[in-house]
């Protein structure tokens, strides 16, 4: 889950030259694992986040369901008889599903795989329900008719497919999950520093070639201050540590 290299980031010289790439499920990690030897908002401080990746909502054709509400619909009519593939406890994915499952009030069973090939596969089979993955994974199973999308799981629709409504246009505007990368800098790290770095690296994701490599690989610029970053930080903790705990997902320790 990335805690045995961001442990090094928190332990490190604040002098701005060990730096920490992590994802939202670093904010989580409190409640996947026990004894974490840092604190996940208080030994860090936010830099910047890269970029998002936004996920889509997909269903097997043979599941005869054709929007979200008719998703919801039949597996609330059988509490645990449907399942949902993630790329493992505590991944995006994972976060993802648990925030729809609570905003739509539906119980489903969680199936781990070691990633997207693997998900996607069981879920144009049949054998998985529904799946959140990540939307350029997908594209290729859409384009080809072999899956079905529902929704976007950001809160605006993807250029990438732009007739997929968001999941809040679907109706459940508590199940938007922002997958997000991001980069931090151990605590007391001076705020010129970290505004520098900051400063940096929008301007590096101004760049074309940037942009250009972001896009096929999936990603969407989220641009923020530092000082927007870590009240972002300390929110989705709030809000995401309550959801996977509600949801008693817990990683081996």
């Amino acid at each position: 889950g990335g805690t045995i290299g961001i442990a090094q980031v928190a332990k490190a010289a604040p002098d701005g030259l060990t730096l920490g790439v992590v994802s939202t499920g670093h904010v989580v990690n409190p409640v996947l694992y026990d004894n974490l030897p840092y604190d996940t908002i208080k030994d860090f401080a936010g830099v910047a986040v890269l970029a998002q990746l936004p996920s889509v909502l997909v269903v097997p054709k043979t599941l005869g369901v054709n929007n979200v509400r008719e998703l919801v619909t039949k597996v609330q009519a059988s509490p645990g008889a449907y399942n949902f593939g993630t790329a493992g406890v505590g991944s995006a994915a994972h976060i993802n599903s648990e925030k729809f499952n609570a905003a739509a009030n539906i119980k489903a069973v969680h199936i781990p795989f070691k990633g997207t090939p693997e998900i996607l596969n069981d879920t144009m089979s049949g054998r998985v329900q529904f799946s959140w993955v990540p939307m350029v994974s997908s594209v290729g199973a859409l384009k080809e008719g072999k899956l079905q999308a529902l929704a976007v799981s950001t809160k605006v629709r993807s250029p990438g497919l732009p007739d997929v409504p968001t999941i809040a246009e679907a109706g459940y505007p508590g199940g938007q999950f922002d997958f997000w990368v991001g980069m931090l800098a151990p605590a007391r790290t001076p705020r010129d520093i970290v505004n520098r770095l900051n400063a940096e690296i929008t301007r590096a994701e101004q760049q074309a070639e940037v942009k250009d490599r972001l896009t096929k690989l999936g990603a969407e610029p989220m641009p923020m201050s530092a000082d927007q970053f870590d009240r972002y930080l300390q929110e989705e903790a709030t809000t995401l540590q309550k959801i996977m705990r509600d949801a008693g997902a817990k990683a081996a320790n």
